[in-house]
């Protein structure tokens, strides 16, 4: 997938001021100073309620590019009135954090969503690839092209397949890496639709709160992203 000319970008930026949750939108690769600045000025405008951003991000001049408003990436993903939708926000908000010094405000974590409208147990949390198997009705091929998209980025940057992280950095990214991370994003806004469908009023805040928890963790020296202990429910959930 070809980076975007100017041409590509405003196409792009307007199917985003245009679209619903419904739409398949078309996708490219960000990665001047320019295309971020575009990008940042239509994020801005679009509607928070259902949210629009479901975001997997990298490189760090792509947080503190400005646009004629003067907002940046960062402004936006510290905002408390711009939703924004991760699945497992815990290392994505340590890595922000860390590196970034991005301090993610208004999180909505898909992760704990499907874990408040279970009707069983809530000890253990479901990584993305069981919500999308279990809580997204797809079409025969549709499942075949997920699964085989998925083998593809896995063995190129999966250290145990063999691959290296490092592939991240090639330029121009290599397509299946490219196409890996989109599906992931691509999924979000149906799983957020369904489960935000299924929330109770008292669920809702308990989302919410466990959400800031997990962020505020993030933030901390004793964060650890790895081990068991990632893959437990908020304490007191039943």
């Amino acid at each position: 997938m070809a980076t975007l000319d100017d041409r590509d970008m405003l196409a792009l930026i307007d199917s985003l001021q245009t679209s619903n949750l419904d739409d398949t939108l078309p996708t490219g690769f960000i990665d001047t100073r320019t295309a971020v600045a575009f990008l940042v000025e239509a994020l801005a405008k679009l509607p928070t309620s259902p949210p629009s951003l479901y975001l997997d991000l990298e490189g760090e001049t792509a947080f503190s590019t400005t646009r004629t408003s003067g907002q940046t990436l960062k402004g936006i993903l510290e905002s408390d009135t711009i939703p924004k939708v991760f699945f497992d926000v815990r290392n994505d908000s340590n890595a922000l954090f860390s590196h970034y010094g991005i301090k993610l405000a208004c999180v909505h974590d898909l992760q704990l969503m499907e874990l408040a409208t279970r009707n069983f147990s809530r000890r253990c949390v479901n990584g993305l690839s069981k919500c999308i198997e279990r809580d997204i009705t797809l079409s025969m091929s549709e499942g075949k092209v997920w699964k085989e998209t998925k083998e593809k980025g896995l063995n190129l940057f999966a250290p145990e397949r063999g691959g290296n992280y490092e592939v991240f950095n090639v330029r121009p990214l290599p397509e299946d890496v490219l196409l890996y991370c989109i599906q992931d994003v691509h999924f979000m806004p149906k799983l957020w639709r369904r489960y935000n469908s299924k929330l109770s009023v008292a669920w809702a805040a308990k989302v919410q709160q466990a959400g800031k928890d997990r962020v505020a963790l993030s933030q901390t020296a004793a964060f650890n992203g790895k081990g068991k202990h990632m893959a437990l429910g908020p304490p007191g959930w039943k």
